[in-house]
């Protein structure tokens, strides 16, 4: 099935099935609405499109999820963050994990049965994420965890981790497995974030059993599987990102019911202009993915355009909206305070730009 066909079939079945969220849009309702939506397009199939069939998939090519993707952020269905943790956490599965368990567990999560987490950030380890310190020592047949994660998206919903641990010094010391967060010595603690919502958490390992088999590569692949992971998560996840973004313009249209001045129609140009930037970029990032390319630091890039085009398109709704961030509880200020990690999450905007320094234009170290 072709991108044309493949979008005007999914439109049309979406316009008969409504799978619009209903009233409650706690996080809660927000998981629960996403594992809805999941369910749905793949008992529909639309789901399985793009992805391989040894994981119950149907082929074809990666474009298709890209455009399911878009279809579900431009309606409103899921939000977009949580919803692109799938192009993250799959990839990375059907890439690394033995063969029988990716195809036992990522319908799963393609079918909206399970959600899971992505285990790296720990405190002291964010943006330089080879310092991590959670180890994995041998025992027997299994290996035993113990440390802290930081920053893990949705951990209090979460059926598995994709985890990151030290089990050696330096960036091959560097092991990933696939955790079953029930296991006992897992404890998950939530994080408020000052938008008011518990989308983080942080996780202890405390002595966590973890058979031999649940490892991801071999002992030395947990940095090459995080380098891998990351382009993933500035590709498609971004495509849905910008879908989302320019429902928010349009939305600030429309509630701008009186003439703009020029100035305004300078800052409004300014925003699409940057939000149309970003989507070039993206567009282009699909190309190569769809082409076969391996991804790498060139989606620093990709993250840099989309991190000022987030925050430049709030920024301008906070300057033509007077009010209705600080005096009100408008959607607007929820999201205008979540823009504001716009340029830390994923790889703060300092480090991406280190990247496309050093590994781009070869400007050196210092």
């Amino acid at each position: 099935m072709n991108v044309t066909e493949f979008r005007s079939g999914l439109r049309l079945w979406l316009d008969r099935n409504d799978l619009s969220p209903g009233p409650d849009r706690s996080l809660d309702g927000q998981v629960a609405q996403l594992a809805r939506v999941r369910r749905a397009l793949h008992e529909a199939d639309w789901m399985r499109y793009g992805w391989p069939a040894e994981v119950g998939g149907l082929g074809g090519p990666a474009v298709l999820r890209a455009v399911l993707g878009e279809e579900v952020a431009s309606r409103g269905l899921a939000e977009p963050g949580i919803y692109s943790m799938i192009e993250v956490l799959a990839p990375t599965m059907i890439s690394y994990a033995r063969p029988e368990l990716a195809a036992e567990m990522v319908p799963l999560l393609l079918g909206g049965r399970e959600q899971w987490c992505q285990g790296f950030s720990e405190p002291g380890s964010g943006s330089d994420l080879a310092s991590l310190t959670t180890r994995a020592v041998p025992r027997g047949g299994d290996w035993v965890v113990t440390g802290q994660k930081v920053w893990t998206s949705l951990a209090q919903y979460a059926a598995r981790c994709v985890l990151l641990t030290r089990t050696a010094p330096g960036h091959d010391g560097i092991t990933a497995f696939f955790v079953d967060m029930d296991t006992p010595g897992i404890t998950v603690r939530p994080l408020r974030t000052m938008h008011g919502v518990d989308e983080f958490a942080e996780v202890f390992f405390d002595d966590v059993v973890v058979p031999a088999d649940r490892m991801l590569g071999r002992p030395v692949d947990g940095w090459r599987l995080a380098m891998d992971l990351l382009p993933h998560e500035r590709s498609t996840c971004f495509w849905h990102r910008v879908a989302h973004l320019y429902t928010r313009l349009d939305r600030l249209l429309t509630e701008l019911a009186e003439p703009q001045d020029a100035g305004e129609d300078l800052a409004l140009g300014a925003a699409y202009l940057a939000l149309h930037t970003v989507r070039c970029r993206s567009h282009g990032t699909q190309r190569r993915l769809a082409a076969g390319a391996r991804l790498g630091p060139e989606t620093s890039v990709d993250k840099v355009l989309l991190a000022g085009a987030e925050q430049q398109l709030f920024d301008t709704a906070r300057d033509l909206l007077p009010g209705v961030l600080e005096l009100t509880d408008a959607p607007w200020r929820e999201e205008y305070l979540y823009s504001r990690a716009a340029t830390i999450y994923g790889g703060t905007a300092e480090i991406q730009r280190n990247i496309i320094a050093r590994r781009l234009l070869d400007l050196g170290r210092d």
